[in-house]
Order: C-alpha cells, then structure tokens, then sequence
C-alpha cells in the first residue's frame, strides 16, 4: 500500500492538521533540545569548576609564571606567632631585629646565618619559587632552621602577611633580598621581574613606610644598573641610565623608588651593587655552577668572546666579603625618621659597590676549575649573545671601604675552592647527598 493511501479526503482538514502536527512537533523538539543543552550547560560548567579547584595546573595563578608566588599560604595563629618571635627575639646587647627577605636565596641564607650567629634576631621570608631548584632552597632552609632562624614561606607582594609580620614583631632593620635574579631569563618572562623587583619592592616599602616605628632598609640592588658604561672601574658616581637587560632596569627603577620613598616617607634606604657573586650554596643559574656541574659530566664549555674577538671578564665576589659588606650597611644604617608614613625629618639614602675589585677573565675561571675537578676541558668558543650580558664588570669600592670598612679579602683561586669542596660533598653521582 502506498504512503498517499494514508492522506486524508479532504484537502482542508488535512492541512489543518498537518500544521498542528508539525507545530507540536517543533515545540516539542525545541524544549527538548533546550532542555539536552541546558543539562550539558550545566554539567560542562561543574566539570569546569572541578577541574579548576581540583587541578593546580589549570589554576591561572599558577599557570602564569611570574605570579606563581601569588598562591596562598598558611600562615597565622598562636603557634606560627610564637615561631616568628622566638626566630626575631635579639640575643646580644645592642642588637637587632631583621627581616631578612628572600632568605631561602643564596645571599639570603649568609647573611640570616651570620646575623643569627652574631646574636642578632632573624626571620626569614621567601615564596620557594620554581626559577632554579627548589629543593636547594629547602635544603638551605633546613640548615638555616638548626640555627634557629624561622623562614615564614609567602610572597613579597601579599600585604596582609607583611602586615602581620610588622604586628607581631617590631623589627629595626629589613634585609631586602628578595628578587627575581638573572639577567637572560628576562627574555623568557619579563613579567616575574616587574612583579617581584618592581611591585613586590614597592609593596614591601608600603608596609615599611606605615610600620611603627619604621624599619631601616638595606637592600640589593645590582652591577647590573652599569650597563652600557664603559668608564672601569664602576664608580657609584657613573651613568646607570643605560641599562643593557630587563633585569638591569628593574634594579635601577628600584634605585629610583628607593630615593621616593627616602624623600616622602623618610625611610632610611640604602642599596648595594652585587658584582657576580659566588661561593657553597649558590645559585646554579650561575656560571661557575653549571660550568662545575657539565664539568664533571665531561661537557664542552662555552666560553663567551666579545666583539673583535674581545674578552669577556667578571669582578668575581665570595659570598663572605659580600656577607661582611650585608652586614656593615646594616650596622651603619641610620633610623628611618617617619612616623606612620608621616615624614618627620631628613633621612639617610645611600648606595654602595660590593665587589672584589680583580676582574677575572671568564676562560680563566673555566681554568681553575678544570685543575681543582682534575677534569680536562673541551671548550666551545662562542659570540657573546645579545641577551642582556655585558663584556666586563669591575667594582670601585673606594666608597664601601671608607664608610663600610668594606675590603674583600677573597680571591678567586681561594673561593672557587671552597665552592668545589662544597659542591662535590652536597651532590653526588648528580644527585643530591
């Protein structure tokens, strides 16, 4: 039989109902339809908020690098109060009480040490970023921790833990260590150097400028601010508006908000250049680190070369001249003069070079290296980059020693020694003892 069998006699009716067929069809078929997409609507949005609570790898704060720090930590109560005063509670006559930022860093770790050591009370600060390995830091916090020296892990840039910090304890002094390091990392994430050596500086001098009483700073700035200048040796009196990285420009911005927040506010600022530092515990972003370590993995070495065939040298600084420079701006610095972020009177602002004033050519520290890891090395000689190094660093500290009594004492034969014994004992095979 035929479908058209089915079709009704009467033209009319037929239509009348066909239409009303179709129009329920439609309503029916739209309110489902609607009803499938609002049930999927619903269940793609629970698997969203799922996944984004759940799974720390789609957290944006997490997947954006340099607000990684941002993450919230535990910190508070009666307990952790009590930690962070024992930590910051001076032990010897006339002495201070420091926070110490980024003490888990390698700088940080020396100087919270010498200071604890001295009697002096610490507490440490750092987020435990990922930049280089983080368990270094740990095991540094661990060695800062059997001497008594409390690091609170949280960021720079969270306010209220700063805040905190300043209400529970009363400090004199702020070490300012705190920083995203590295010159050629900066063409990878520049943002982590805005978010850390701009905004976390200024950050920390809000909760400064407000403290009661206020605290004096001393903070590290960088060799880096030199530049493009080709006056040797660097003096605090040359040009630093020619910055050759991102990192070199954050140091100098933070220079130039130091001298803000000393002429508004009255806070007692004094920054201090870094000429390459170097020593046990350091950085492994550094090159006398990685250079140690493909070393002994029996890895070609490049060796940079400037224009010309131009030697590329560095004022190599042990990390104990540094630490005695850390420690004598502190010593000599005077009390901020602001009361509540209310400028009382003129305060102190100064900046100093803290280096060992003998620039070493790089192919030279390839070859201490090679003699004390008994290792014979294939070096690749390559073009200096445009990443942001520069050639040369040399360090005038005239200034230092007349009103530091700042001299280093160390040469790079001596430290690197000293570095090698350290490294060989704290690795092992490659991995750590």
């Amino acid at each position: 039989m035929s479908h058209l069998d089915d079709i009704p006699s009467t033209p009319g009716k037929f239509k009348m109902e066909k239409s009303h067929f179709i129009h329920s069809r439609m309503r029916w078929h739209c309110q489902s339809s609607l009803a499938k997409l609002t049930f999927w609507s619903i269940v793609f949005f629970c698997l969203i908020l799922i996944f984004f609570f759940r799974s720390p790898s789609s957290n944006p704060l997490l997947q954006d690098p340099y607000r990684r720090s941002l993450r919230t930590y535990n910190w508070g109560g009666p307990a952790w109060e009590k930690r962070v005063r024992s930590s910051a509670r001076v032990r010897s006559r006339n002495g201070f009480s420091v926070l110490v930022t980024g003490a888990a860093g390698f700088v940080g770790t020396h100087v919270s040490s010498a200071l604890k050591k001295r009697g002096d009370g610490v507490l440490g600060l750092d987020n435990f970023n990922d930049y280089y390995d983080p368990s270094l830091k740990r095991a540094r916090q661990e060695l800062l921790e059997r001497s008594g020296v409390f690091i609170v892990e949280g960021d720079i840039n969270d306010s209220a833990l700063l805040m905190k910090l300043f209400e529970v304890v009363a400090f004199t002094h702020v070490m300012h260590l705190a920083a995203q390091a590295g010159v050629r990392y900066a063409m990878e994430n520049p943002g982590s150097y805005v978010h850390s050596n701009i905004a976390g500086f200024v950050n920390l001098l809000e909760v400064c400028k407000s403290a009661n009483p206020q605290p004096a700073i001393v903070w590290a700035s960088s060799s880096s601010v030199y530049g493009l200048n080709n006056k040797v040796p660097f003096s605090e009196k040359d040009r630093t508006d020619q910055p050759a990285s991102l990192y070199a420009a954050t140091k100098k911005a933070g220079e130039e908000i130091a001298h803000t927040y000393n002429h508004i506010y009255g806070l007692s600022l004094t920054g201090l250049r870094f000429f390459t530092v170097y020593g046990p515990w350091g950085r492994p972003d550094m090159a006398y680190f990685f250079f140690t370590r493909d070393i002994l993995k029996r890895k070609p070495i490049p060796i940079f070369e400037a224009a010309n065939h131009g030697t590329v040298a560095r004022d190599f600084t042990y990390i104990d001249d540094i630490v005695k420079g850390c420690l004598a701006a502190l010593d000599t610095a005077e009390k901020s003069t602001g009361t509540g972020g209310k400028k009382k009177g003129p305060a102190q602002l100064r900046v100093y070079n803290l280096g060992n004033t003998s620039p070493v050519p790089v192919s030279n520290l390839v070859s201490i290296l090679e003699r004390l890891l008994k290792v014979k090395v294939k070096r690749n000689i390559m073009k200096l980059p445009r990443n942001g190094d520069v050639q040369f660093t040399h360090a005038n500290v005239s200034l230092a020693q007349r009103e530091l009594g700042y001299k280093p004492t160390t040469d790079l034969q001596t430290g690197l020694k000293k570095f090698v014994k350290w490294y060989t004992s704290f690795y092992s095979g490659g991995k750590k003892a």
